[in-house]
């Protein structure tokens, strides 16, 4: 069918991941009186939208079509290019996670198309849409100042930045970047960019990378004639980062191909819906925006209802909250003396709870020091204690000096050690897994504990996110004094030691009194979520297991890493030699240009495909598909592999063997990883600082790295491992009888599915078919879709649908369990484990790209959760089962649990905690599939593994 969009046509596209962005920073903060929601960013990005319809829908000139775009992820193409790319961007604000999803419903709701696309920007989105708007005879019309888009400017396309109300051309390009539009691209590549982590040339900024792209013409030229250059620092820049100057070009260069599942006629601008836009105005609490369109549209406005009722709607309560006094600072106690601290022991005794935070001089609880500690027992009223704070100098020692009128550390760590562990006395704490650790170091140990942002996480997985200053925000409509205004930034950064007391008590007491307040506002709400038995069996008990995992550690040999990453460099230098042997020429290696070349043109290899930059693009997924071309094309079959090894290995040394020598403590010898309950919305836990959960097994190189993985003489390391428990897990829940059987009998569950499917028997399976069949088993848990198993398997598209047909017809029933689940997460919201734990799904209901990802999750959710419950409840009930072994529990990799253990008891360990895991006395869940645990001993991770 032709398209209609041509001549007299107007596209505008609206920057959605951008604006937010600006709304947020440049719009005062706002909140939904109901529950304290932020929608700040969510009010401005309303109003734009809006005067964007209204524009066009009054007189037809502003626009006939129109777009909202935004990022589906963090990852794309170019992580592919580039690993370190935009690796520095810093976490999102909290109070500005909750509003992203929030805006792609505002767009919905206004009736406006709504595109994102997996595995490529925004960025790349308008530009594809902007030149295909050219080409059709149309224009288009950027809104956003985004400098990144500047490069598209060109007859026909043109910029507007809301913000400023003023238009963008040729001529404000050349006064931020001082070259056209057409040359924005080099000036960039020369530049990089520190935010988006783009390398560029060192010590060259964009003036400089003006002058040079005016002055040489373009950037080819420029590096060609890059020794001519009289400036010996400039000119070794060029010289020596040649490449990387091209990866940057690679990096900013927008992709004006990127694959699109709507037209041009698709966005034509339509009216709203008035009742589905004043439901989610309202719902907002936009009262003014609201009026205005309730006006434009001639409709009454709808009643807003009291905050009362918003907030029983949300929350299905059917009492008021007793209204809480203020905030305020100017209250707190600041505790000097040894008296003002036994009355606030008294009164904690007397109530039976404390609020109770720490500050420290790091992030890193096993090398932070204590500063200060703060309490709070009643609303309002709260204490800092000051141990820890320094005067800035120091004596010939290096130790600090002591700023005065502080009680000493020990004197106040005597005075709290009955009440912190006092099993009477309920301690609470928001993320207290820190503050457990904290105190652990100094000889206390707390219990009972209470967590606010477990709580919050029990209730609210996949809403929004559980730090402190969200929590208050949302729940309390207070928005707590940030640590950047007692702290800095950058390099003038301190520690909070040097932050004056008087500026402490506030920022410290604060905490404390949040955390009571959330404390008294989020418990109530557990059994009303029922989510009681998630958070009491689940999340609060697992906080010292895991604490006391994270400071034991686990004992890393640098001399075997040191050893590996020498061994990785010899091997990186015979893979070059031999790769350019294969290639018949020399070229360096990590050139994706120079390897494009040689494998496209020069060999001749079909399908290859230039970028904006012209030149091949040689990511992972394309060398993967030469490499299977061994019949007609050999040696670029044999080139291609080389090269996707050279990287592997240039990846594991930079990644693994290198930086783990860095993580070592050089007090302990050992890595301490931190883990996050609260980190994935399925339940699993997250690996940081390290990450011990990501190191790579499915190749030889990488499973070496396990061997610098040790445990002390006269001991050894074993691991268990569940085996095959999210496919166990599934042919529970689907209730898959085939599947069932195979598991009780110990049948290859993978040549079984091979069989079902291609009628092959058990005793004539191949090798082959079996890999199919492994790779549709695993793949249907994450509702792998046809395109995405032709890739993991190298067949045709057709070829991949087929067999996930012919899959889904052998057993109907985990068809049958995924329209279930979608249906379920559409009708309430969330999903549920076998244990009850919800993951919301607040975008199963969204139309386009993004809808296919958010099923998927869905689908995949009770599987992945239950899995992770699974492990969970295995964990909090193994230090009791081992108590009287000499054995700890190291680390958790997924499905795996690692253990030191004396090297006399390593055989009795590994029954006792096989039990736990597999539940045969005291089960960790009652599945119709047996769960099995496999074992394994050895001096090293690699060789208990």
């Amino acid at each position: 069918m032709s398209s209609t969009f041509g001549k007299g046509n107007h596209l505008h596209l609206i920057d959605g991941s951008a604006y937010i962005f600006r709304a947020y920073h440049a719009l005062p903060p706002l909140t939904r009186k109901s529950d304290g929601l932020p929608v700040g960013a969510v009010a401005g990005f309303c109003n734009i939208l809006w005067n964007e319809l209204s524009r066009a829908t009054s007189n037809g000139k502003a626009a006939t079509h129109l777009a909202v775009v935004f990022d589906h992820s963090a990852e794309t193409f170019r992580n592919a290019i580039y690993p370190d790319y935009k690796a520095n961007r810093p976490e999102l604000p909290e109070d500005l996670r909750p509003q992203f999803p929030l805006t792609r419903e505002a767009t919905r709701a206004f009736n406006v198309a709504c595109l994102e696309t997996e595995g490529f920007e925004a960025d790349d989105i308008i530009a594809t849409l902007a030149k295909q708007a050219v080409e059709a005879g149309g224009s288009c019309t950027i809104i956003s100042s985004d400098k990144d888009l500047m490069q598209l400017i060109r007859p026909g396309v043109d910029m507007f930045d809301p913000m400023k109300s003023r238009v963008i051309g040729p001529e404000e390009v050349i006064e931020k970047f001082g070259v056209p539009p057409e040359k924005v691209i080099d000036v960039q590549a020369l530049a990089g960019d520190s935010v988006d982590n783009i390398p560029g040339a060192p010590g060259i900024g964009l003036k400089t990378a003006a002058l040079l792209i005016n002055e040489y013409g373009d950037l080819d030229t420029l590096l060609a004639r890059a020794s001519e250059i009289r400036q010996p620092k400039r000119r070794e820049a060029l010289v020596e980062n040649a490449e990387k100057i091209r990866i940057s070009r690679a990096l900013v260069t927008l992709k004006d191909d990127t694959p699109l599942d709507v037209t041009l006629d698709d966005l034509e601008i339509r009216l709203p819906e008035p009742d589905k836009l004043m439901e989610f105005l309202a719902k907002m609490e936009f009262r003014t925006l609201t009026k205005r369109v309730a006006e434009k549209l001639g409709i009454a406005a709808p009643a807003l209802p009291e905050v009362s009722q918003l907030t029983v709607a949300r929350e299905e309560k059917p009492q008021a909250q007793a209204e809480q006094p203020p905030f305020d600072h100017a209250a707190y106690e600041c505790i000097r003396s040894r008296d003002a601290l036994d009355r606030w022991i008294a009164r904690i005794r007397d109530l039976g709870h404390v609020a109770i935070d720490t500050e420290t001089t790091s992030l890193n609880e096993m090398q932070a020091d204590l500063v200060g500690i703060s309490l709070s027992v009643d609303t309002g009223k709260a204490a800092y204690i000051p141990v820890g704070h320094t005067t800035g100098g120091g004596d010939l020692f290096g130790a600090k000096a002591l700023a005065p009128d502080q009680l000493p550390l020990d004197e106040v760590l005597a005075a709290l050690k009955p009440i912190l562990e006092d099993p009477a006395i309920l301690k609470i704490g928001q993320n207290m897994k820190y503050d457990w650790k904290i105190f652990a170091r100094l000889g206390l140990r707390i219990a009972p504990i209470d967590d606010t942002m477990l709580m919050s996480y029990a209730m609210h997985a996949g809403l929004h996110n559980h730090g402190m200053d969200e929590l208050s925000d949302r729940y309390l409509g207070h928005q707590p004094i940030p640590i950047k205004s007692l702290l800095g930034s950058g390099k003038s950064q301190i520690t909070f030691d040097k932050v004056a007391i008087d500026d402490a008590v506030k920022y410290a007491a604060e905490d404390a009194d949040v955390t009571l307040r959330l404390w008294q506002r989020l418990k109530p709400q557990l059994h009303r979520a029922k989510v009681t038995t998630v958070y009491e069996t689940l999340e609060r008990p697992l906080v010292p297991v895991l604490a006391d995992m994270e400071m034991t550690g686990i004992k890393v040999d640098r001399d075997v890493l040191r050893g590996m990453s020498n061994v990785f460099a010899q091997k990186l230098v015979q893979l070059e030699e031999e790769i350019q042997d294969i290639a018949g020429e020399k070229f360096n290696v990590g050139s994706p240009k120079q390897l494009g070349e040689i494998l496209f043109d020069r060999l001749g290899i079909p399908g290859g495909e230039k970028g904006k930059t012209g030149a091949y693009g040689t990511g992972a997924d394309i060398l993967e598909d030469i490499a299977t071309l061994e019949d007609s094309h050999p040696q670029g079959a044999r080139l291609a592999a080389r090269i996707l090894d050279w990287r592997q290995i240039a990846k594991l040394k930079s990644t693994y063997t290198d930086a783990l020598q860095e993580a070592i403590n050089p007090e302990t010898g050992r890595v301490h990883t931190s883990y996050s309950i609260a980190g994935a919305n399925t339940g699993r836990l997250a690996s940081t600082d390290p990450n011990l959960q990501n190191i790579p097994v499915r190749t030889e190189e990488g499973r070496r790295i396990r061997e610098a993985f040790v445990a002390p003489e006269g001991r050894v390391l074993v691991s268990l491992d569940y085996s095959q428990i999210e496919l166990r897990i599934l042919a529970h829940i689907a209730d898959i009888p085939e599947l069932r059987r195979a598991f009780e009998e110990g049948i290859d569950i993978h040549a079984l599915t091979a069989s079902e499917m291609f009628n092959v028997p058990l005793d004539q399976m191949t090798p082959d078919i079996r890999r199919k069949a492994k790779a549709i088993n695993f793949g249907v848990i994450y509702g792998i879709s046809g395109f995405g198993l032709a890739r993991n398997l190298r067949i045709p598209r057709a070829e991949a649908q087929g067999f996930i047909d012919r899959y889904f017809e052998r057993f109907p029933g985990i068809k049958g369990y995924m329209s279930d689940t979608v249906k379920l997460a559409q009708e309430n919201g969330y999903v549920q484990t076998l244990f009850g734990r919800k993951i919301h799904t607040p975008e199963i209901n969204a139309k386009g790209p993004g809808a296919g990802f958010a099923k998927r999750a869905a689908i995949n959710a009770p599987i992945q959760g239950t899995a992770a419950d699974v492990i969970r409840r295995a964990m909090i009930r193994m230090p009791a089962a081992i108590r009287d072994l000499d054995a700890q529990m190291l680390l958790q990799v997924h499905d795996e649990l690692l253990f030191e253990v004396a090297e006399d008891q390593a055989d009795r360990l590994i029954p006792i905690a096989r039990e736990v895991m597999e539940g045969s006395s005291h089960p960790a869940v009652s599945l119709k599939v047996h769960l099995a645990v496999e074992a394994g001993i050895g001096r090293t991770w690699a060789e208990a593994h």
